[in-house]
């Protein structure tokens, strides 16, 4: 019996899952399972199937990675529960480190780097991803959750919180279930993945507007939730002159047109973010 399973969820993404598992496979040991839960994906998986004949990957016609995380604990028996995006490169030692550190909280989140998949220059996305994306320590120490790209948990507590629920920030909701049933949540600097930053703009507009989605339907029912979403909307176009000098002061752009890009993807993805957050308060769609 395997003491770990490490379940990716996967879907029409199959060159980001290969370079995933060229990663990851070489790592692991006959004490750890791996399973590929896709989505019902249009796009065939031969190419996985036929580098990686020995595998798990299963099925599950029910869209979205919550559901997908689901079905990978439920046809997997291993005490401890790894969870790995598709789209991340776990860096070298990543599944040891998991090992090692696996029970000093009950969900512990572990560093997620950033890293750019087309040459330079950086697009102003790229900037922005770069300065902005995955600060999983904080989301971790402030924000008290950690992203499920790279979150370690045990059989234990999951069947204790129960599965992650699709249509919501589920990472979010998943981890806050856990620590008000009195489970413990810390951050492993040595748990590190990497995770390429979103290219252009539409790209980064697609992240943002499910994000926002996800995070509005688990809030809105909260006690004072419309108004406070509003009230956050609102405080998105003050955010921009905040974050600024994050920009500004960065050590990983220094490049002027590149910072310039930044700043300018800023603006609009704050901009953005408070017309789709006051539509929403107002009970629009975005």
């Amino acid at each position: 019996m395997s003491e770990a399973v490490v379940i990716i969820p996967h879907y029409n993404d199959v060159v980001r899952l290969m370079r995933c598992l060229a990663a990851l496979l070489p790592q692991v040991t006959e004490t750890t399972q791996v399973v590929v839960v896709d989505n019902a994906s249009t796009d065939a998986l031969d190419p996985v199937r036929a580098a990686y004949p020995e595998l798990t990957i299963v099925t599950e016609p029910a869209k979205g990675a919550a559901e997908a995380r689901n079905r990978g604990v439920a046809v997997s028996t291993a005490p401890k529960l790894f969870f790995l995006d598709c789209d991340c490169v776990p860096g070298e030692g990543w599944l040891a480190a998991a090992h090692r550190v696996a029970g000093g909280a009950d969900v512990i989140g572990g560093r997620v780097d950033v890293f750019d998949e087309t040459p330079p220059p950086r697009s102003g996305a790229e900037g922005f991803e770069t300065i902005f994306a995955f600060d999983n320590r904080r989301y971790v120490e402030v924000e008290g959750f950690s992203v499920t790209a790279n979150l370690l948990t045990t059989r234990t507590v999951f069947e204790a919180v129960g599965g992650f629920r699709a249509g919501l920030s589920e990472d979010v909701d998943w981890c806050r279930r856990a620590t008000a049933a009195g489970f413990s949540l810390a951050y492993d600097d040595g748990l590190r993945v990497s995770h390429p930053s979103r290219s252009d703009w539409p790209a980064l507009r697609r992240k943002w507007r499910r994000m926002t989605q996800e995070t509005w339907h688990l809030r809105k029912f909260q006690p004072g939730g419309r108004l406070r979403w509003g009230l956050r909307g609102l405080a998105m176009l003050p955010s921009i002159l905040v974050d600024a000098p994050r920009v500004l002061s960065s050590e990983t752009v220094r490049d002027g047109a590149e910072r310039r890009r930044a700043l300018a993807t800023l603006a609009r993805q704050r901009g953005q973010r408070c017309l789709w957050m006051l539509r929403q308060t107002f009970g629009g769609e975005i």
